[in-house]
C-alpha cells in the first residue's frame, strides 16, 4: 500500500481557434442549439464568467430545458443553465475525438504554453472566480479565493508536466535489438466533479489530462455548475482549441443517465470522478463493461488521532483547520477524533473554547464569516440524524448540536463528547460541522479504531514521539496522512486514498500518468 504522509517538525501543431461568438454548428447527428445569453445573477458577480450554457466544440451551446441554480445560504435563484441531455453528452465526446485526434500531436511545449495562459487567466480573474464558488457552494469568501489559488495552480504544474513526459530505452537479450517505451496519451477523458471544490475538482484532473494530450468532456456537479462553466470562458480566451475543454452541465434529474452515457460511450477511454464511494461502484460498474481506464476519488471517513504525547494546542489548531474548512464538506475532513485518555478532557475543553472562539455562522460574502452553509437541506438532514443517533446513545453535546437560526442550510459547529463506535457519526462519513470525540487508551486501540473503516483517503494524528511517529504513519491504512498537521493538499503531492476511497492519484508527478498509456516499440 502506497502512501504519502506530511510530517510537520515535532522535533507541434497550431489548431484554429473558435471565436467566442460564433454560433455552434455541428455536423449530421450533433444536437441543434442557439445561443443563449449570460446570466444575470446577483450584483457582484462578473457578467462575463457567469454562462449559462453547455460549451461544446468551442461555442456555448444551449439545451432544451433548464435548471436552476441556488444559493445555499439565501436560497435565491443564481440562474437557469442548459439541462444537458445524453443527445448533448455525446455530442461534447464527439467534439472531444475529433479534437483529440489533432491535439495529441500538439507539442508539449505548446500544450505547455497554453496550460500556462489558462493559469495567467485564472490569475488575473480570481477574485471574480472566487465569487461565483461563493455564491453557488455557500463556501466563506476567504476560503474561495484560497480554492481559485489551488485550482489555478494545477494549471500551472501540469503546465511544467507536460514537458516531463519521458520514455525509456530497454536493452534487450539481443545485442542488435532495442526495446522502446512511450508514454502516449488515452484520448478522451470523461471527468465527473464535485460542488465542494467546484474550480479546483476539475482543473486537478483537466490539468493533467490536457497536458498529456488528451481531451475533455466535464460533467460538473448541479448544485455548482457555475465554476466549470467559469472555467470554459477563460480556456477560451487563453486558446485551448476548439473540443479539448467541453462542459456539459445537467440536473440532478438527467445525472445518472448522462453518467452512463460517459462511461459507455466507445469513443470515451478514460473516466474520472471525485464523488461518493457508491456512486462511484456505479460508474466503474459502467466504465467495465468497454474496460476503460478509470480514477476514482471517493468518499472518506478520517480519523484524527491525538495521543498523550502530543501539544495539545497545535493538535487543537490542526483540528481546527482540518475538520471545519468548507463547514467540514471535505473528503479529507477529520470525521472521528480519538483522544487518548492522559489527554482527552484538555482536549476537548480547548477544542470547545477554540470552537466558540474563532468559528463564525454566515453567508459567505460577510467578512467575519467562516462558517458558511451546508449546500442544501438534504445535507443539513444527514447532519442533524448524526447528532440526534449520537444524544439518543449517550454522547454529549458540549457546544452546538442544532441547526442554526441564520437560516435552513445551516448547522451550528458541533462538538460530541462520550461517543462511540456504534453511533452512526463513528460509523459513516458526516460530511458537516461536527467533531465526535472518542476515548481511547493504547495506540493499538487507537489504529484499531481508524483502520475498522472500508475507506481510507486521510488520516491524522498529533504526537512528540518520534517512534510511534513512524510506526503509527505507517500502520495507518489511508492514502494521505497528515503528522502533526490538519492540512494535507498541495498541488506537489499525491492525492487519492485506498480500500473502497478510490483508485488512482490526482496532482504532484504522478498525476499524468493517469492520462497515458505505454506503448513498447523493439527495433533492430
Amino acid at each position: 500500500m502506497a502512501t504519502c504522509f506530511r510530517l510537520r517538525s515535532c522535533l507541434a501543431l497550431h489548431l484554429p481557434r473558435t471565436p467566442p461568438s460564433r454560433v455552434l454548428r455541428l455536423r449530421a447527428g450533433y444536437p441543434v442549439a442557439r445561443i443563449r445569453g449570460y446570466a444575470r445573477g446577483p450584483a457582484g458577480l462578473s457578467s462575463a464568467l457567469l454562462r449559462t450554457d453547455g460549451f461544446v466544440g468551442g461555442s456555448w451551446l444551449s439545451a432544451a430545458a433548464t435548471f436552476p441554480v441556488h444559493d445555499p445560504a439565501s436560497g435565491a435563484e443564481l440562474g437557469l443553465v442548459a439541462d444537458c441531455g445524453v443527445p448533448e453528452a455525446r455530442a461534447a465526446v464527439r467534439a472531444a475525438y475529433e479534437a483529440f485526434c489533432s491535439w495529441r500531436g500538439v507539442s508539449a511545449k505548446e500544450r505547455s504554453s497554453l496550460l500556462r495562459k489558462w493559469y495567467d487567466l485564472m490569475i488575473q480573474n480570481k477574485d471574480d472566480l472566487a465569487k461565483i464558488i461563493t455564491a453557488e457552494s455557500g463556501k466563506p469568501l476567504k476560503e474561495a479565493q484560497g480554492e481559485i489559488l489551488y485550482s489555478a495552480n494545477f494549471l500551472e504544474w501540469f503546465s511544467e508536466e507536460a514537458r516531463r513526459v519521458y520514455g525509456d530505452i530497454i536493452y534487450t537479450p539481443a545485442k542488435e535489438k532495442r526495446a522502446l517505451v512511450l508514454k502516449q496519451p488515452l484520448g478522451v477523458a470523461a471527468v465527473i466533479t464535485p460542488w465542494n471544490f467546484p474550480s479546483a475538482m476539475i482543473t486537478r484532473k483537466v490539468g493533467a489530462a490536457l497536458a498529456a494530450g488528451c481531451t475533455v468532456v466535464v460533467k460538473p456537479a448541479e448544485d455548482t455548475p457555475f465554476s466549470a462553466l467559469a472555467l470554459a470562458a477563460l480556456a477560451d480566451q487563453a486558446g485551448i482549441p476548439p473540443g479539448v475543454y467541453n462542459v456539459i452541465p445537467c440536473s440532478q434529474k438527467k445525472a445518472k443517465e448522462v453518467g452512463e452515457a460517459l462511461c459507455t460511450d466507445p469513443l470515451v477511454s478514460k473516466i474520472s470522478f471525485t464523488g461518493s464511494t457508491a456512486t462511484g461502484k456505479v460508474l466503474l460498474h459502467h466504465a467495465a463493461n468497454s474496460v476503460k481506464r478509470v480514477s476514482m476519488e471517493l468518499g472518506g471517513h478520517a480519523p484524527f488521532i491525538v495521543f498523550d504525547s502530543a501539544n495539545v494546542d497545535q493538535a487543537v489548531a490542526g483540528a481546527m483547520a482540518s475538520k471545519f474548512r468548507n463547514s467540514g464538506q471535505t473528503c479529507v475532513c477529520s470525521n472521528r477524533f480519538l483522544v487518548q485518555r492522559g489527554i482527552h478532557d484538555s482536549f476537548v475543553k480547548k477544542f470547545a473554547e477554540a470552537m466558540k472562539t474563532n468559528l463564525h455562522v454566515g453567508n459567505g460574502f460577510e467578512e467575519r464569516t467562516t462558517q458558511g452553509p451546508l449546500i442544501n437541506e438534504k445535507a443539513v438532514e444527514k447532519v442533524e440524524k448524526h447528532v440526534s443517533d449520537a444524544i439518543s446513545k449517550g454522547a454529549t453535546v458540549v457546544t452546538g448540536g442544532k441547526r442554526h437560526q441564520v437560516g435552513k442550510n445551516f448547522f451550528e459547529p458541533t462538538l460530541l463528547s462520550n461517543v462511540t463506535r456504534d453511533m452512526l457519526c463513528s460509523q459513516e462519513e458526516t460530511f458537516g460541522p461536527v467533531a465526535p470525540v472518542i476515548k481511547f487508551d493504547t495506540e493499538e486501540e487507537a489504529v484499531a479504531i481508524a483502520n475498522v473503516a472500508d475507506v481510507g483517503l486521510a488520516g491524522y494524528f498529533y504526537s512528540q514521539d518520534p517512534a510511534q511517529i513512524w510506526r503509527v504513519a505507517e500502520r495507518l491504512e489511508v492514502g494521505m496522512v497528515g503528522v502533526n498537521e490538519g492540512l494535507i493538499s498541495s498541488v506537489e503531492c499525491p492525492f487519492g486514498g485506498v480500500k473502497q476511497s478510490g483508485l488512482g492519484r490526482e496532482g504532484s508527478k504522478y498525476g499524468i500518468d493517469e492520462y497515458l498509456e505505454l506503448n513498447s516499440q523493439e527495433t533492430s
